[in-house]
């Protein structure tokens, strides 16, 4: 997928005679896509744990119009509002996985019926009204930047905490007597890591600075991906996605985990929604639309399996990059909206079919 997102990079770079590639279009372009990579964050517990959550496109933009209502209507802090639409978000998750999980409804029904409730909800709460402006400090949130020094300083602790996670992971095998790369490949490994970083920085840099939006993913990228990859709960939702009944057997409590995933898609969207209108400075009855199919399709495309078991944070927020990429390109070329459309849904499907003929060779 690295390789497909340099190649978009390429092609739309010259049909835009470069323009795509400038730090003012790339800042544009990550903060965009970090709304996505945080709702495809929250959506890729889900689709392990071989369920579908058809209702966080509504959901973030319920949440969003929440807490745009209690700034701007009610006169609440901006800090106050995004607290409260976290809880309210968490609350959510937990009303979808409650059906899920111990009235064994199917996601897909429950979800779909959540996708049109919140949205009613939202239409009826607003008004049909949009609603701004908010606060600065709600504000903040979407629109601000860190400043250079800001910047570099992130980028050294981001390698030093590389540093510090290579050397856990060497001792950690030698501990255990597994087999481990030699010492230089890992250092090389670290070195084109430590480069990737500082380019990114860099880049941004000379625009305006790192994006707070970025930086919010990134973090809730590396806790995610550390409570996937190196916690208990981790080990079961991707247990749970392989073989449920299993996974039951073994005296994992598949209900308790099922309540919990959908919890954290709920936390998740409700991040995205107060991101989303703090960086558009307003609240809407269409915020949100379609968001639940690009959060899909960029867990799809970053190789998640719709049938559960497989997939990584890392893969989810890439494949997010992909589809912001294409918006973005595409917007610059002036191509109509519809074959923004039509290319995404192209590119899901065929992520799919190479999903399936994947397991069907298997």
């Amino acid at each position: 997928m690295v390789i497909a997102l340099l190649a978009i990079w390429i092609i739309f770079s010259a049909t835009t005679h470069g323009s795509f590639l400038t730090p003012r279009n790339l800042s544009n372009l990550f903060r965009q896509m970090a709304i996505t990579g945080i709702l495809a964050t929250g959506m890729i517990f889900v689709i392990i744990a071989g369920q579908i959550d058809l209702s966080v496109g509504s959901m973030m933009g319920l949440l969003g119009g929440i807490a745009a209502i209690l700034n701007v209507w009610y006169n609440v802090s901006g800090i106050i509002s995004i607290l409260i639409t976290l809880v309210i978000g968490l609350l959510f998750g937990l009303w979808n996985g409650y059906w899920v999980a111990y009235r064994r409804v199917p996601a897909f029904i429950v979800t779909l019926a959540g996708q049109l409730i919140f949205r009613g909800i939202l239409i009826g709460i607003s008004r049909g009204l949009t609603i701004a402006p908010l606060s600065p400090d709600f504000r903040f949130l979407g629109q601000a930047y860190f400043t250079t020094v800001s910047g570099y300083i992130l980028g050294a602790i981001a390698v030093i905490a590389l540093i510090f996670n290579m050397i856990n992971n060497r001792k950690a095998k030698m501990k255990h007597n597994l087999d481990m790369p030699p010492l230089m490949i890992d250092v090389l490994k670290l070195l084109g890591f430590s480069v990737i970083v500082f380019v990114f920085i860099l880049v941004l840099n000379m625009y305006e600075g790192v994006p707070v939006p970025v930086f919010i993913l990134v973090v809730l990228a590396l806790i995610f991906t550390y409570v996937l990859n190196k916690t208990v709960f981790g080990r079961r939702v991707y247990a749970i996605g392989g073989n449920v009944e299993a996974a039951i057997l073994s005296g994992i409590d598949a209900k308790r985990i099922t309540l919990i995933i959908f919890a954290i898609n709920g936390l998740m969207a409700a991040t995205s929604g107060v991101l989303l209108t703090s960086r558009l400075n307003a609240a809407s009855v269409a915020a949100g639309q379609n968001a639940e199919l690009d959060a899909i399709a960029a867990c799809v495309i970053g190789g998640a399996s719709l049938m559960g078991g497989i997939g990584t944070v890392s893969g989810a927020i890439i494949g997010a990059l992909v589809m912001a990429s294409i918006d973005n390109g595409m917007s610059m070329l002036n191509a109509a909206p519809f074959w923004q459309y039509v290319v995404k849904g192209l590119i899901l499907l065929i992520a799919v079919w190479i999903d399936m003929e994947a397991k069907n060779k298997e």
